[in-house]
């Protein structure tokens, strides 16, 4: 038979067979690696090669398994118990989403995952500061995502994006300056703006010109 996926009788007949079988069996499917019991840390780096969720079927995989796994796909991570912050890095490297299968995730792997993907910040409970302004760096608009931002989060989010100024809370005169300073077209949509700030908008207004 040359049938390149395997039937029912084949993946039985695999439960006991030489590693060289193993590994011809899991590099065609690595999901059959759930037949095999106790497998190589080769048969399992095959397995996964193949598909990185196959991981799920692997008891206690090897530290280079787990790697492999989450360099490929970082939400394969679901799938390892207590993962140790190295295997969480490689993870959110690769997918900064990947975030949320992390239970309490330092603030190392917090960082490394909003650098990949500033959306991750939803799965980030109570973000520091420093997290925070990595999020705003990338998209100013996030602030609109934290309840009491400090002074440097809402400068950083404004910084990125003027218009989210819209998402701040009483901004102060300074914060009004900045972002009009930045681009004055926010004016126009800011009520209640003072004369000294619309002065200030026509300023740049004709600088632009």
């Amino acid at each position: 038979m040359s049938n390149l996926k395997l039937n029912e009788k084949d993946k039985i007949e695999i439960l006991y067979p030489s590693e060289n079988v193993q590994l011809a069996a899991v590099k065609k499917d690595g999901f059959v690696i759930k037949f095999i019991e106790f497998p190589s840390e080769n048969v399992q780096l095959a397995a996964i090669k193949q598909n990185s969720f196959a991981i799920q079927n692997i008891k206690n995989p090897y530290k280079s398994v787990q790697i492999e796994a989450v360099k490929n796909n970082g939400n394969t991570i679901q799938f390892i118990v207590s993962p140790s912050e190295d295997i969480q890095l490689f993870a959110v490297k690769n997918n900064g989403l990947s975030i949320k299968f992390i239970k309490v995730p330092s603030e190392k792997v917090q960082l490394a995952a909003i650098k990949e993907d500033c959306n991750s910040i939803q799965y980030i409970k109570n973000p520091s500061e420093k997290i925070q302004i990595e999020a705003v760096k990338q998209d100013g608009f996030l602030i609109r995502t934290f309840k009491e931002p400090s002074e440097s989060v809402i400068f950083s989010a404004l910084e990125e994006e003027p218009f989210s100024i819209f998402y701040i809370k009483n901004p102060t005169e300074d914060m009004i300056k900045f972002v009009i300073r930045k681009n004055w077209k926010v004016a126009d949509d800011i009520e209640n703006l003072s004369e000294e700030m619309k002065e200030l908008a026509e300023i740049h207004k004709n600088l632009q010109i």
